[in-house]
């Protein structure tokens, strides 16, 4: 469900700048950073490059993208 919402044109003017660099929408840049925000205060301990590995890895699972993991 969509929804409009107000937010700070400063962080609407950094969306832009990012997503630009990541090629998203504006949309999808502030869904991002909502996404990487949230896991990151419900796994405080994470850094943010474990975060990102693990969203990653959770779309390649929705992808069907699924292979054996190889220890060592």
């Amino acid at each position: 469900m969509a929804m409009a919402i107000r937010i700070s044109e400063e962080l609407v003017g950094e969306a832009k700048k990012y997503s630009k660099i990541d090629h998203r929408s504006l949309t999808g840049q502030i869904e991002h950073w909502a996404r990487i925000g949230k896991c990151s205060e419900e796994n405080s301990d994470l850094t943010y490059s474990l975060i990102k590995e693990i969203l990653v890895g959770i779309e390649e699972l929705n992808q069907n993208e699924k292979t054996e993991y190889q220890f060592g």
